[in-house]
C-alpha cells in the first residue's frame, strides 16, 4: 500500500492517496496473462522483476479531497432515462456514493453489496436520511444497464418501498461528466484488457463515499464491507449531524474517523474522558445525597 500524504488546504481537505489491493488483483486477474496491454508483455522473466506491479496499475488508486465541491453542473442519465445536471440529484440529505461500472462481474457487485447492505443495517431510510448516489465510470454504460444494478442494489438494501427506491439513482454519463466526477472525488482508474483482449474493463479502488446536503465531500469508506456503524457515522457526519438523535452524538464523540484507513475507531481518550466525567458527577450527587440536612419535621400538638 502506497501512501501519500499532503498538507490541508484552506477548506482543511486531506488528500490521502491509497492504491489497494483488491483493484490490484482485479487487474492482475484480467490483465496477468495478456501481452502488450499499455506496454506489458507475458514474456517477462521470472523471479522479483515479474512480481512488480505494472506500472500502469500506480494510477488506479484514490487521493481523499475531503471538503472538495463535487462538479453540480455536470450531466448525467438516470436509469429511467432522465438527463440533468448533477445537483438536480441533491435534495437536502446527505448522499452516500459509489464509483462503479455496470459490465463489472468482479469488485464492482461486490462494493455495491457492502454499501446496500450497510444502508440497509442502518434504519435509517432513504429519501428521508438520506439518498444514493452511484456513478459508472464506463461512457460505454447506458440507462439500461443501470436499470437492473438499480433493482440489485434495493433488492439487497431492503429498499423496495416506492420512496426509498426514488432515492437510489444510478447515473451514467459522457466521459467528461465522468471524468470530472472523478476528479473531484479522488477516484483514479485506468483501463485494463479484459478476458476477450479487448481494453474494456478497469482497475479501480473499492471505496463508497459520502456527501454534504450542499456536495461537498465528507467521508470515504474502503474495503468491499461496510460496517452499518461506520455507514451511519459517516452519513451523520455528511448531514452535519442533522439526523442524530442523543445516542448517534455520543456514539460520533466516542469515535473518530481515521483517513488513512477510511474507518471510524473508537477514541479511547475520548471514552475515558467521559467515563470519567461521568464518574466525578456521580460522586458529587452521592456527597450532595450524603451531606444534605434532612427537613425539619412538622409535630402537631
Amino acid at each position: 500500500m502506497e501512501t501519500e500524504r499532503r498538507t490541508p488546504g484552506l477548506r482543511g481537505a486531506m488528500r490521502l492517496r491509497v492504491a489497494t489491493a483488491l483493484p490490484v488483483a482485479l487487474a492482475f486477474g484480467l490483465a496477468g496473462a495478456r501481452g502488450g496491454a499499455q506496454g506489458y508483455s507475458a514474456d517477462k522473466p521470472l523471479g522479483a522483476a515479474a512480481q512488480q506491479l505494472p506500472a500502469y496499475l500506480s494510477q488506479a488508486g484514490l487521493e481523499q479531497r475531503l471538503g472538495q465541491t463535487l462538479p453540480m453542473t455536470a450531466v448525467f442519465t438516470d436509469e429511467s432515462g432522465r438527463t440533468g445536471e448533477l445537483k438536480s440529484w441533491f435534495d437536502g440529505r446527505p448522499v452516500a456514493m459509489a464509483l462503479v461500472y455496470y459490465k463489472c462481474v468482479m469488485l464492482c457487485p461486490q462494493v455495491l453489496h457492502g454499501l446496500a447492505t450497510g444502508l440497509g443495517e442502518t434504519t435509517l431510510k432513504a429519501g428521508q436520511d438520506y439518498d444514493v448516489l452511484v456513478f459508472s465510470i464506463d461512457p460505454t454504460d447506458t440507462p439500461a444497464d443501470a436499470v437492473a444494478e438499480k433493482k440489485r442494489f434495493v433488492d439487497t438494501g431492503g429498499m423496495g418501498a416506492s420512496d426509498e427506491a426514488a432515492a437510489v439513482h444510478f447515473l451514467t454519463g459522457g466521459a467528461a461528466s465522468i471524468q470530472a466526477i472523478a476528479s473531484a472525488t479522488g477516484f483514479h482508474y485506468v483501463t485494463v484488457p479484459g478476458p476477450d483482449g479487448k481494453m474494456d474493463q478497469y482497475a479501480h479502488s473499492s471505496v463508497v463515499m459520502f456527501a454534504t446536503p450542499d456536495g461537498r465531500m465528507s467521508k470515504y469508506l474502503a474495503g468491499i464491507e461496510y460496517p452499518a456503524r461506520d455507514v451511519r457515522l459517516a452519513l451523520l457526519d455528511a448531514s452535519e449531524k442533522k439526523i442524530s438523535n442523543p445516542v448517534d452524538l455520543i456514539i460520533l464523540y466516542c469515535c473518530s474517523y481515521n483517513p488513512s484507513s477510511g474507518r471510524y475507531t473508537v477514541a479511547v481518550q475520548r471514552v475515558l474522558g467521559l467515563a470519567g466525567m461521568v464518574s466525578v458527577l456521580t460522586v458529587i450527587g452521592m456527597v450532595y445525597l450524603l451531606t444534605r440536612k434532612p427537613k425539619a419535621q412538622v409535630h402537631s400538638a
